[in-house]
C-alpha cells in the first residue's frame, strides 16, 4: 500500500466488480474477497489495489481454465 492509496467504498467496489452487495458479503466470508477495512463507527472500504489484485486473479483463473 502506498501513502495515496486510494479507498473505495462498497458503491464504488460493486461499479468496478459487478458484484451485489450480498455476493461481495458472501465471498468475503469464503474468503475468497478481500476483506474490507473499518474507517468509522458505521464506514468500511477497500483498498484500491486489494480489489484491482482480485480481479487480475480472477482474469488470471479465467484465462488458465480456458
Amino acid at each position: 500500500m502506498s501513502e495515496n492509496e486510494k479507498i473505495l467504498r462498497l458503491k464504488q467496489v460493486m461499479e468496478r466488480t459487478g458484484l451485489s452487495r450480498s455476493t461481495i458479503y458472501v465471498l468475503i466470508e469464503a474468503n475468497d474477497f478481500p476483506s474490507q477495512y473499518k474507517l468509522g463507527a458505521r464506514t468500511v472500504g477497500w483498498f484500491e489495489s486489494d480489489i484491482n489484485g482480485w480481479l487480475q486473479s480472477r482474469k488470471r483463473a479465467r484465462e488458465n481454465n480456458v
